[in-house]
């Protein structure tokens, strides 16, 4: 009966220590998506850094030379965007309505997208508030610039560390296990390390090619805020599924604005961009680094914007390959060894590793 009522309690400690445990990375999941996220930046720099440091140059050095990279490439495409969509929307502005009645009656001309648009503009204008009333809104995103800010900064910041302390971790990991799943343990590391690497050099080589496709071919068809409308495209390509849809359907409506031409053919471009991604350009750039079927890849994205809200489906695919290679190794018993190491821009230092078994 001791024994029992022993045995009883020690279950009911280790459950309430899981449950415990479970609501505090509960209330810490915005955290643990910023740490995760800097893993991934980590796994995409780490070959370059890691090529760098085989040409005699520090780590922090090529660390900093790739921040410093990354906030060029940001300042020379805000230079060289900027001004032209400036201009875009300022035409656009001087082709709205200056006031009221001038937009009723230009909704009342209207038709079809356009007459929508208008007197969605102008119920908008209504309904605006008096000055006073924005003071709280503009704290508000005053301090959400704030946390931006601040959980752009951790995620670098944990992606420098995390390169430094990566082997450690590693080495941690492995020794916890029997030593004849070490091999094994440290090659899935490496191969999902990998993976992450190579998926996000290639979104990132993606979203530079679909912005500049896009924008060139919606400039020559007269599509209206064809600038901001083909850099719109290229982001969104970072959120799966949906990202290229929405990209689509924008495409669409600002080109009803201008005709039912111009619509068709922004449309069918974004149509045929897709598809030569799919089928041509993905597979050369991609390859398999992630290796998920689309249906996989959708549920992935409902499910994790869902659990950790809208901002993580930048996270969904990592999250399902991280899932999917454990799958591979501890379920279906694959060797991670054996399976192929995506190449993107450069190789890895451990790829020829992991190649080899």
């Amino acid at each position: 009966m001791r024994d029992t009522a022993r045995r009883a309690f020690v279950a009911s400690l280790v459950v309430g220590a899981v449950l415990v445990l479970a609501l505090a990375l509960w209330k810490l999941r915005i955290l643990i998506a910023l740490v995760f996220l800097a893993f991934i930046v980590a796994a995409a720099m780490r070959p370059g850094v890691d090529a760098l440091r085989r040409r005699h140059v520090p780590r922090a050095i090529g660390i900093a030379v790739h921040y410093l990279g990354l906030a060029a490439f940001v300042a020379l495409l805000l230079a060289l965007v900027v001004p032209v969509a400036v201009d875009q929307v300022q035409e656009a502005i001087d082709r709205l309505p200056t006031s009221g009645r001038d937009l009723r009656e230009r909704a009342e001309t209207a038709t079809g997208f356009e007459h929508e648009l208008l007197v969605g503009l102008q119920r908008a204008l209504e309904d605006l508030p008096r000055p006073r009333e924005l003071v709280d809104p503009a704290l508000e995103l005053t301090f959400l610039g704030f946390e931006i800010a601040l959980g752009i900064f951790f995620t670098l910041a944990s992606a420098a560390y995390w390169i430094y302390e990566r082997d450690r971790a590693v080495a941690l990991v492995t020794a916890l296990v029997p030593p004849h799943r070490r091999r094994v343990v440290r090659d899935t590391w490496t191969l999902i390390d990998l993976k992450l690497g190579a998926y996000v050099r290639g979104q990132m080589l993606l979203v530079v090619l679909v912005g500049t496709v896009l924008s060139a071919l919606f400039w020559a068809i007269g599509l209206p805020l064809w600038l901001l409308v083909g850099v719109f495209a290229g982001v969104v390509e970072l959120i799966p599924v949906i990202g290229p849809l929405t990209a689509g359907a924008l495409a669409v409506g600002i080109g009803l604005s201008e005709s039912l031409a111009v619509a068709a053919a922004a449309g069918l471009i974004v149509l045929v961009v897709r598809l030569i991604e799919d089928y041509l350009v993905i597979p050369r750039v991609l390859g398999e680094a992630v290796g998920l079927s689309p249906l996989l890849v959708l549920f992935s994205v409902a499910a994790v914007a869902i659990l950790f809200g809208e901002f993580t489906v930048l996270l969904a695919i990592p999250i399902a390959a991280v899932v999917a290679t454990l799958i591979d190794v501890v379920v279906l018993n694959k060797n991670p060894a054996e399976q192929e190491v995506p190449t993107v821009l450069f190789p890895a230092q451990d790829a020829e590793t992991v190649g080899r078994g």
